[in-house]
């Protein structure tokens, strides 16, 4: 199980600007039987376990208090620089089964794609499930070479879960699939015949045309 190691934050609001300056990340920890508890985690610490557990992995939070299992729950980050700024913790109570969402995968090749011509479409790309803390996995795989022709889908009753994980949803909701291409309109091409036949036309009725004046004068 991946350690994050986490301190108490005593720091008011308005200095937290200058705790993120020295690498550290506010955060928050509570959960169904604790109270909420302010603390710091190292910047850099927190980004290489939150890639790696995502938010439906448990984690070990190491605090002055003592250790907790938790999973990352929230996480705001800066809207430009994607760096994170404020970290929430759920602390999980041990012994109970959890209902998270977790991020699909999708591996393989379609052959509805590659020998066809068709467009993956992906139409569901977290699945809630339910299993005891740690048997939550990071993410969830789901093999698309199964797509052999357009009317093939791949349903959640179709994904194979992890021992101990059990999908939440509608057995029988589409989870992929693939869609024929679009045939594009055909543009009828003009030809440099067409632009003379239009050209000489032209050309025959500013001939025949009677010159200004012409008409007044047959009066």
């Amino acid at each position: 199980m991946l350690t994050l190691n986490a301190e108490i934050r005593t720091e008011k609001a308005k200095q937290l600007e200058a705790v993120r300056k020295q690498g550290k990340l506010p955060a928050v920890s509570y959960g169904p039987k604790e109270e909420n508890t302010n603390l710091l985690v190292d910047g850099l610490a927190f980004k290489k376990v939150w890639e790696k557990a995502g938010e439906s992995s448990v984690i070990s939070l190491k605090t002055p208090a003592g250790e907790k299992d938790v999973l990352i729950h929230d996480v705001h980050v800066h809207p430009v620089s994607g760096v994170p700024l404020h970290v929430d913790f759920y602390a999980i109570e041990a012994g109970k089964l959890l209902q998270v969402e977790v991020p699909l995968e999708f591996i393989g090749i379609a052959p509805a794609v590659k020998l066809l011509g068709g467009v993956l479409v992906k139409v569901v790309h977290e699945l809630e499930v339910e299993a005891m803390p740690r048997a939550l996995p990071h993410e969830i795989e789901v093999d698309v070479s199964a797509l052999v022709t357009f009317d093939d889908q791949i349903t959640i009753a179709d994904i194979k879960l992890p021992t101990g994980v059990r999908a939440m949803g509608d057995p029988e909701e589409v989870v992929a699939l693939v869609s024929a291409p679009k045939e594009e309109e055909e543009i009828p091409a003009t030809t440099i015949a067409d632009i003379e036949v239009v050209d000489k036309k032209g050309k025959k009725e500013e001939e025949g045309a009677p010159a200004e004046g012409e008409d007044k004068q047959k009066e």
